[in-house]
């Protein structure tokens, strides 16, 4: 089955990693459902039924964000809420996402330097991103952990980002 990769970015087209991920996802429909959230709720009203049915029919699932102010976007946050429903998604009768592959994509600002115990803000990224694999464990999904990019602030080259649309792929088909 193809792998559903919900894209949850604000303002895309103005992304250099995230939009680039996505031109390489798009290469390959075949293996890749690409999701933009943005684009098809522009006003914020998620039809949660919808999206369920879109998370059934496909196999692995990929959330894929840039991470703001050490969180998500709001309106992934608004999805998961949405639709990850009780007696769909978790619960005595909930297990639409039972043994599901779930993986993140996500692009941070900063470097890994800085996201270390260690680093500027004392948090590694898994850290960060916990609150992503508690949720997939509390619905018994299988967690396959995430692909980060880091120092999307400071201009990465070109090669950098090119190179890390590639890397992603590989994640995702290894998940």
């Amino acid at each position: 089955m193809k792998t559903l990769v919900i894209v949850s970015h604000p303002s895309l087209e103005t992304s250099i990693v995230n939009k680039r991920w996505v031109e390489e996802l798009k290469k390959h429909p075949e293996k890749y459902t690409v999701h933009e959230l943005y684009k098809v709720y522009p006003d914020e009203k998620i039809d949660a039924e919808k999206e369920q049915k879109l998370i059934e029919s496909h196999g692995n699932l990929v959330i894929q964000f840039p991470v703001y102010w050490f969180s998500s976007p709001s309106l992934l946050k608004k999805w998961l809420d949405d639709v990850f429903l009780y007696g769909w998604a978790y619960g005595s009768k909930g297990d639409k996402l039972k043994n599901r592959k779930i993986a993140l994509g996500v692009s941070a600002g900063i470097s890994h330097e800085d996201y270390q115990e260690e680093g500027r803000y004392h948090y590694t990224l898994d850290q960060v991103l916990l609150p992503y694999e508690m949720t997939a464990l509390y619905c018994k999904a299988d967690y396959r952990s995430f692909f980060a990019f880091f120092g999307a602030e400071s201009e990465p080259s070109a090669e950098k980002i090119e190179t890390s649309a590639k890397d992603y792929l590989k994640f995702i088909d290894r998940m």
